[in-house]
């Protein structure tokens, strides 16, 4: 009998859904909230409102797609952290009151761990390659900028991590000062593919062990853009893609020495990268460059695996179900949490 798993994503500001069926995705649904861009930010209460009114056509879609009814449903998996606490109930009740209704179990998944985790999905068409256990992850995001040691799919150790900004905050907070759109990170890849990556410096950390720092590059970044625009009140215009390029280089920099020190350290070829910062042009780069130079493995994920999506909800969901894993009516969202 077929396991098919309804995956359900609404941590921050994207509702998904998503059907996987005896580990190959039939779908993947996401809704953007395109209301948080005049405000340089997502803001919570409107992401939890929107998350409210696309739910339920959005797992409807999901399911549709996937050619399967409802009746069908092995086990609905949800994330139940860590996020935007709104947006997160939003999910989680939907979610518990649909498998109630359903009879079927509930299955929790911890957001990190899905991105990890979206490396396994596989899908009718592809390679459908996944890492070998052991593996190290990267995992970067706008929250995130972690060292992951992944055991197995359910034992996972961080051996380093940002101690403030996380890299794609770094990035996004660059670029406002910069007078660019948000969010930042897709904008800056762009302008940086047309610039020199090495027409500026910025401060490094000297962080020990594999742990990261982002806040001084922030602002040594601030910083220099206020003394050369002392002598040229046009120079973010005027260099706006090296200065892209630039930054660009200097966070993959930082991100890939602590991931190249770890991998020596702990022995390990296969390398993969997660989160919403691995959709970016000059670390997919960075890292098809270091699978040359220090014979690596690598896996980068699909566009679609790299934000927030139910597809990597579903996969989690669907390697838990085979252990029954599952979660209990009384589990509440959490906002904050680490890997477990």
């Amino acid at each position: 009998m077929s396991t098919i798993i309804l995956g359900i994503e609404s941590s921050c500001d994207d509702t998904s859904a998503a059907v996987i069926k005896d580990g190959f995705l039939l779908s993947n649904v996401v809704a953007n909230q395109a209301v948080h861009e005049s405000y340089g930010g997502v803001v919570p209460e409107l992401a939890s409102r929107a998350h409210q009114q696309n739910i339920v056509p959005v797992v409807h879609e999901a399911l549709k797609r996937a050619g399967v009814s409802k009746e069908e449903l092995s086990a609905v998996a949800f994330t139940r952290g860590p996020g935007l606490m709104g947006s997160l109930l939003v999910g989680v009740s939907f979610a518990k009151g649909f498998a109630r209704s359903l009879g079927v179990p509930m299955i929790d998944v911890n957001h990190l761990v899905g991105h990890v985790l979206a490396h396994f999905i596989k899908a009718e068409g592809d390679e459908n390659k996944h890492p070998s256990l052991p593996f190290l992850c990267l995992l970067v995001s706008g929250g995130n900028s972690q060292i992951i040691l992944v055991k197995s799919h359910s034992q996972m150790e961080i051996i380093g991590q940002t101690i403030d900004d996380a890299a794609g905050e770094a990035i996004d907070k660059c670029s406002k000062v910069m007078g660019l759109g948000y969010p930042g990170g897709p904008i800056i890849d762009k302008l940086a593919r047309q610039g020199n990556p090495e027409a500026f410096k910025f401060n490094k950390p000297h962080i020990q062990g594999y742990d990261y720092s982002f806040s001084g590059l922030k602002t040594s970044f601030l910083y220099s853009l206020k003394d050369w625009i002392k002598e040229d009140l046009n120079f973010i215009e005027n260099n706006i893609n090296d200065l892209a390029a630039s930054l660009e280089k200097t966070v993959v920099d930082i991100l890939m020495d602590k991931l190249k020190k770890a991998a020596k350290a702990y022995g390990i070829k296969d390398v993969a990268v997660a989160g919403g910062v691995s959709a970016n042009t000059g670390l997919r780069n960075a890292f098809l460059d270091h699978a040359k130079r220090f014979g690596w493995n690598v896996f980068i994920p699909k566009f679609a695996y790299t934000t927030d999506n139910a597809a990597m909800i579903a996969m989690s969901g669907y390697l838990k179900y085979q252990d029954n894993d599952f979660a209990t009516i009384d589990m509440p969202a959490y906002s904050r949490v680490s890997l477990k």
